[in-house]
């Protein structure tokens, strides 16, 4: 029967430390070779906690599943930020290497967006693109962050009215 075991690590950064190293090691498998395959799997999410699970079959044979970081550490990550919007109705946040917020506040650029329903898509419960996309966007609403310099929420008017369906294409 397999064994399945979730831990959450630093995105590229596993170790053979506990509790990670023991817990495989007393399944007999080898241990640097799973460490190598769950850091070149959570690479692109360095600097974030990142879920993943190890399945061991009898066999002694493995897979790895990688979750996603929440869609608000995406955004974060993209605009190198180290924290959003405390109360995202009252405030934006600010952009970097300013202390308050102006008019403008930090602006995700549609790419970026795009980047991150990409990423996200499966976790985000569909397959279409372009519902992913909004998710992302309506996510900027309760961050405090713009996307194109504009309110997430007009973006989303422009994504219904088919604005960016050449983007979302390519």
């Amino acid at each position: 029967m397999p064994e399945t075991i979730k831990v959450l690590v630093e995105g590229g950064k596993a170790t053979q430390a506990p509790p990670l190293g023991p817990t495989l090691a007393q399944l007999k498998i080898n241990v640097g070779q799973v460490i190598t395959k769950i850091n070149e799997k959570t690479k692109d999410f360095a600097g974030m906690q990142v879920s993943v699970e190890i399945t061991v079959k009898p066999d002694k044979s493995f897979d790895i599943k990688v979750g996603t970081p929440p869609v608000s550490e995406l955004i974060k990550k993209e605009l190198n930020l180290k924290k959003l919007a405390k109360t995202p109705w009252k405030e934006q946040v600010p952009k970097e290497g300013e202390e308050k917020a102006e008019p403008f506040s930090a602006s995700l650029s549609f790419e970026q967006v795009l980047k991150i329903a990409k990423a996200k898509i499966d976790a985000l419960g569909t397959r279409n693109l372009k519902a992913a996309v909004k998710q992302v966007v309506a996510s900027c609403v309760s961050c405090g962050v713009l996307v194109e310099g504009k309110s997430p929420k007009e973006i989303i008017k422009d994504i219904n009215n088919g604005k960016f369906d050449e983007k979302m294409s390519e």
